[in-house]
């Protein structure tokens, strides 16, 4: 086989025929899960303003510093958007959603862009799914998330998980913890790696998110935030977890986890799963009330997550389960000559306007080359028209699992067919 003149690029794959109904079952799974947990759908573009990704996001996080997919056209300045929270902030400020009244309970599914070096779980070109409830402090919107967030798995078939959740507290909590944590770090900052030393001075809790080996030994015996938040803030924790008990959801409290993006506030979790290797991380999220007032808006509180699919996909791999099948056809029209095939032309839509699935071979092929194309499209019912089926009025129905046929008029074929399917 040549080799193709053009290929994807790297970290970009195509989702082909046969991989495709497994994303399509599952996206039908989020949005009857979306349905049940009353939120409504928004689709924002893939290309957002470069400065509302660094602004949401945070001038220091890997997103922005390393891996954005960044261009300009003329003055404008624009990146394909690599994660959903900051356009989804930015079309509730943009469309004022605040006027409808209550809190906006929305959800996204689509692909994000991360120029970051492709591997099992990650690619440059990946798909996220999300919910955000904007408009409430209530803890039990923490919870709804969570609680949407793990339903979908459940409904997959995924229950080999660990919700881990923590407090990254408010500015005045976090405020005295980085007073606290810059002191502990101070006298081992050159042992530090050079981004953990960048963000020392102007956010050293993403400190304690760091992968570099080098950091790790100084980070572990680092005091904890929870051990710094004010009333209001452990309050709110605290109601967090009992609502979480409430509905049965076990959880573990990770005083390390402060998530990778700046903007979170209060609340912050992660489902893990062991099935994922060590890019484990199914979806995460967590409370920004400050975000959409640092993008513009009016103060406003929220919290959501976002999950990745391939991920999903990886963990089911991994356990076993199959989303999704190829469809079958119900009806194969077999056509011998010229006039079987206009007549099976003309045909076509008569059938599928019955709600039924029906195609034909067009390449002009030997039966045996069409009866073999229905086994490979898995059809149920095949039917061989010829000149002589044409001139007496009754066709061949084969019955395609039972290996069974009868010659039957066309009426009695769509009587036969219609109550089956």
């Amino acid at each position: 086989m040549a080799k193709p003149l053009f290929t994807t690029h790297t970290g970009m794959v195509d989702i082909l025929p046969g991989e495709v109904e497994k994303w399509q079952q599952l996206e039908l799974l989020i949005r009857d899960t979306a349905r049940r947990f009353h939120f409504r759908e928004i689709r924002t573009p893939i290309m957002e303003q470069t400065e509302l990704i660094a602004r949401g996001v945070g001038q220091l996080t890997d997103i922005v510093s390393k891996e954005m997919f960044a261009f300009d056209r003329g003055d404008d300045h624009y990146v394909l958007r690599p994660e959903g929270t900051a356009p989804v902030s930015r079309a509730y400020i943009e469309h004022n959603l605040k006027q409808r009244g209550g809190t906006q309970q929305l959800f996204y599914i689509g692909p994000m862009f991360r120029a970051e070096r492709p591997q099992k779980g990650r690619q440059r070109q990946f798909h996220q799914f999300g919910a955000e409830i904007i408009g409430s402090p209530n803890p039990a919107a923490d919870v709804d998330v969570i609680a949407f967030m793990m339903d979908v798995y459940r409904q997959v078939g995924i229950r080999n998980f660990t919700l881990k959740i923590n407090s990254v507290g408010d500015p005045e909590s976090r405020q005295r913890y980085k007073e606290v944590l810059q002191d502990y770090l101070h006298p081992n900052l050159s042992k530090l790696s050079k981004v953990s030393q960048q963000r020392f001075e102007t956010n050293p809790m993403r400190i304690l998110d760091s992968k570099e080996e080098q950091d790790r030994p100084i980070v572990e015996d680092a005091p904890v935030i929870t051990d710094y938040l004010n009333e209001e803030c452990l309050e709110h924790f605290d109601l967090v977890k009992r609502y979480l008990a409430g509905l049965g959801i076990t959880y573990e409290v990770d005083p390390r986890l402060v998530r990778g993006l700046d903007y979170y506030t209060k609340t912050a979790f992660e489902l893990i799963s062991p099935d994922l290797g060590g890019q484990d991380a199914l979806g995460a999220g967590g409370r920004y009330d400050l975000l959409i007032e640092e993008l513009g808006g009016p103060s406003t509180p929220a919290v959501g997550f976002a999950a990745g699919i391939e991920r999903l996909f990886i963990a089911c791999d991994a356990l076993g389960i199959e989303l999704g099948s190829e469809p079958a056809v119900d009806v194969y029209l077999v056509t011998i000559g010229e006039k079987a095939r206009n007549w099976a032309l003309s045909h076509l839509h008569e059938f599928r306007q019955k709600g039924l699935s029906c195609t034909m071979d067009y390449a002009g092929r030997s039966i045996k080359a069409q009866m073999k194309d229905a086994n490979r499209e898995n059809a149920r019912f095949s039917i061989i028209i010829g000149d002589n089926e044409l001139e007496t009025g009754e066709f061949t129905l084969r019955d395609m699992e039972k290996s069974e046929e009868r010659n039957l008029s066309l009426d009695q074929i769509h009587k036969l067919i219609a109550p089956v399917m």
